[in-house]
């Protein structure tokens, strides 16, 4: 099986990147394969609401008109076996660029001209998620002032992932170069080692439920 994480942080070995190699190292030790991307090391334009893509019926994801990575990287993602979102926050919200990626996923959403709103094209959820995020506040208290880990939660649930656990690391700036709390690389280990055991239990299921 195989672990994706998408990791929207600007800085590589800050304490999310940290945080999610722990993940996927706990990940591996269980027998998975991982691959990690970073938003940064993408070409990701914005998206001009154009809605090309939310025009057509059907269960599968819309085809985006603009010619950049966005697609090859959400062709990782669903051949991906389980999903790890991460991006520290900025001003109350997840960083710029992982909101750029987050925007491109309206491809999910079935929207035609004349509809009042959007629909979900497969509420099927096939896959788990971990989050992880950090703010330089107190977690509880950034936990209440914002809502990053609401919208990480609907970016996985567009991607087709269940969330089933979420690291939230506060007073992550007190230093240019900090390392993660070991109680925190002891939560990641567990997520990873947890995100294995479920996605192997639920392809098991998916596959009994796929036979005649």
């Amino acid at each position: 099986m195989k672990i994706l994480a998408i990791v929207g942080s600007y800085r590589k070995g800050g304490v999310v990147d940290t945080a999610i190699d722990e993940i996927l190292a706990s990940a591996r030790a269980e027998g998975a394969e991982t691959e990690k991307i970073y938003l940064i090391d993408r070409h990701i334009d914005f998206c001009t609401n154009c809605r090309s893509c939310t025009q057509l019926p059907g269960l599968q994801r819309g085809r985006c008109i603009i010619a950049d990575d966005m697609n090859s990287i959400l062709e990782t993602i669903e051949s991906a076996d389980a999903i790890v979102l991460g991006s520290p926050m900025n001003f109350g919200t997840v960083t710029a660029v992982t909101k750029q990626f987050i925007e491109r996923l309206i491809c999910y959403a079935y929207w035609p001209w004349g509809a009042k709103a959007p629909q979900i094209r497969n509420r099927r959820k096939r896959k788990y998620a971990v989050l992880v995020t950090s703010s330089a506040a107190p977690s509880f208290l950034a936990r209440l002032s914002s809502r990053i880990i609401k919208l990480l939660k609907v970016a996985a649930g567009l991607l087709g992932a269940d969330t089933i656990g979420v690291i939230f690391i506060g007073l992550a700036a007190r230093k240019e170069r900090q390392s993660i709390e070991k109680g925190t690389g002891k939560k990641a280990r567990h997520l990873g080692k947890k995100l294995v055991r479920c996605s192997v239990a639920k392809i098991g299921q998916q596959k009994m439920n796929d036979l005649p």
